[in-house]
């Protein structure tokens, strides 16, 4: 099976970090900065470069630990299980979709301030496809293309700060103080974006030469280097242009481009910043598809994204999957640059302060696990970070109109994973299938006609062919839906044996057929196998319908049912795909030469038939047995 492979080494994956981190906040966001804080935003941007500083240093100590692709997913698994780490995923899922979206409007704000929203949206996605296909063609290649992008990052911020060194005004910092002090907090909150993106870099821990020493390495250098840099653009920045003139700018490196290099000077920067905004677009491109990689290996996301391209060695299914809903994004997101910017920061720094506490919890879970980079205070200062990071959410919160909306937006798209999250567990776990379905009995009992419509039973009926006077093996009953025909149909002489794991539907089915006294009902709890105390005869006919699927070990179960049917006895299965025309079963299920192989190796011989449904794909599996 093929595997990632370790390419990257520590020049490329710093530069790597420099680009993931440095987005469009060092280009929009001392902007916004000074428009809120005055020059004492400069303090904003301090405090911050510490606070920075020290959460990269968490996050070199929890890669040294697991430089896995998954990053921040692998440290929150390790730290709180598998429902709080698909939160967390998920929350990361919906938050890099949106820095892509956010990033690409940024970027096309610069180039084209004014103009078409189609010829916008056109460029903007001509660049997602391209970044994707890029990703998609393998390490090596993205790994070139991101490190010309960090490159072309750093050049663009000292062409523009270097030469405020020489037209530096002092006078422009006085006063210092021109708004409330929380007006600086405010401002830490709305800047802090500039400093997003450690893990983003911690997926690419997997492919990166002896990750873990090198990974946090990468994280703490390169995190000192764009705060330096950050403060730098920042003093210059006003030192150059009246805080009141630059925090109304919305292109304030353009602007900044006249005042070095003249007109030409901002036609230049102005493509070179859209350049090192669209770099960062590329870093989440090429990164992100490495968490979904990760959580479908363990059976968190659908395990069809875990496959690795066999000659790129990329999750060429997560890159085609995020190719799709970045599209969706960028179309709706057009022109709300500042919607998905108030968006986001709650998100990440709500997964941040689960990163951090993970720091926490593991050096008390798994104090002897070996760590290549330990932080100072590691027990108690993410905490305090913790608290400050809620504090910025506080503040932002009872400071901005519109706060509130905001919030309700991001936890709808929160908690809209967590029956994501139930469904995928059930799609993998029996046991959870079972104790869903035992909540949802009755439920079935209310929409069996459309779960299960009459139209799809006169299909089984018709390749059970005549069923008087016959044995029949019902396998999953459910509430009683096919059963109750059954029971008619076998008459005169016949008898129908019902087997279901769930005991609600058992109860249900039987109170509905308790005067068919040729009906037998029986639960039987395990869906990987079919051995039961309860002696049977042999059986004519064996239907089973909504519950193959479901089962681990589909091949040992149907040999345990192969044996309870005579020669040349009629079966039919029933089973779905597409849920929604968007969740895929298993895959095997789907492939009709593996279903015919697994249904002949237990000794039956099949022919597969799919049919639309309203809301999904219906498969038929009938045949005989050998």
């Amino acid at each position: 099976m093929a595997e990632l492979k370790k390419v990257l080494s520590f020049p490329a994956i710093l530069l790597i970090t420099i680009n993931s981190i440095m987005g469009t906040g060092i280009f929009f966001l001392p902007a916004v900065g000074a428009g809120v804080a005055g020059p004492a935003s400069l303090i904003s941007w301090l405090i911050l470069s510490f606070i920075s500083i020290y959460i990269a240093m968490c996050f070199g100590e929890l890669s040294s630990m697991f430089p896995k692709s998954g990053g921040i997913y692998e440290y929150c698994k390790q730290a709180y299980g598998r429902f709080i780490s698909f939160i967390i995923g998920w929350m990361t899922v919906i938050a890099g979709n949106v820095t892509i979206a956010m990033l690409v409007v940024g970027a096309i704000q610069y180039l084209l301030p004014v103009g078409s929203p189609t010829l916008k949206i056109g460029v903007s996605l001509m660049f997602i496809f391209a970044f994707n296909y890029i990703a998609f063609k393998g390490m090596k290649t993205s790994a070139m293309m991101l490190i010309t992008f960090a490159i072309i990052t750093l050049g663009t911020i000292l062409g523009l700060a270097i030469p405020g060194l020489f037209k530096f005004h002092p006078g422009n910092f006085t006063p210092f103080f021109v708004f409330p002090t929380s007006s600086i907090l405010l401002a830490i909150f709305l800047v802090a974006e500039t400093f997003f993106g450690w893990e983003t870099a911690t997926f690419l821990a997997e492919e990166t030469k002896d990750g873990r020493k090198i990974m946090p390495k990468a994280l703490i250098y390169g995190t000192i280097i764009i705060a330096v840099i950050c403060v730098l653009s920042v003093i210059t920045s006003l030192g150059v242009i009246d805080w009141k003139t630059f925090g109304q700018s919305k292109t304030p490196l353009a602007d900044l481009g006249i005042i070095h290099y003249g007109i030409v000077g901002q036609d230049i920067f102005t493509i070179l910043v859209y350049l090192a905004i669209i770099g960062s677009v590329a870093g989440w491109v090429v990164s992100a598809p490495r968490l979904l990689l990760a959580m479908a290996k363990d059976k968190l996301f659908l395990t069809q994204f875990a496959k690795i391209h066999s000659k790129n060695l990329t999750p060429h299914r997560a890159i085609i999957f995020q190719t799709i809903l970045t599209t969706i994004l960028v179309v709706i997101g057009a022109g709300s640059y500042t919607t998905m910017l108030h968006l986001l920061v709650p998100i990440v720094l709500v997964v941040y302060s689960f990163v951090l506490l993970s720091v926490v919890i593991l050096r008390y879970k798994k104090p002897n696990l070996k760590r290549y980079y330990k932080v100072r205070f590691g027990k108690i200062g993410p905490i305090f970070v913790v608290l400050f990071m809620l504090s910025l959410v506080w503040m932002w919160l009872t400071h901005t109109p519109g706060a509130i909306d905001i919030v309700k937006l991001a936890l709808s798209l929160i908690f809209l994973g967590i029956p994501l999250y139930f469904l995928i567990e059930m799609y993998y776990d029996s046991l959870v299938i079972i104790k869903v379905n035992e909540k949802l009995a009755y439920l079935l009992l209310i929409f069996e006609n459309i779960l299960f419509p009459l139209s799809l039973r006169k299909k089984v009926f018709l390749m059970l062919g005549d069923l008087r006077g016959k044995n029949v093996l019902e396998y999953g009953c459910s509430v009683g839906t096919l059963t109750r025909r059954l029971a008619s149909k076998v008459l005169p002489g016949g008898k129908v044996y019902a087997f279901d794991a769930i005991k609600h539907n058992i109860k249900i089915a039987s109170l509905q057929l308790r005067k068919q006294k040729h009906v037998s009902f029986f639960h039987h709890q395990n869906l990987d196998h079919f051995k039961t105390k309860v002696k049977l005869p042999m059986m004519d006919v064996l239907v089973s319908t909504g519950i193959l699927s479901y089962s681990q070990k589909p091949k040992i179960l149907l040999k345990h049912l192969a044996r309870k049917v005579k020669k040349n006895g009629r079966i039919v299965f029933v089973d779905y795909d597409s849920f929604f025309y968007l969740i895929p079963n298993v895959p095997w299920i789907t492939d009709e030469k593996k279903v015919k192989r697994i249904f002949k190796d237990a000794g039956f011989n099949v022919n597969v038939v799919k049919k639309r449904g309203l809301l999904w794909r219906y498969i038929f599996i009938h045949g005989k047995k050998l």
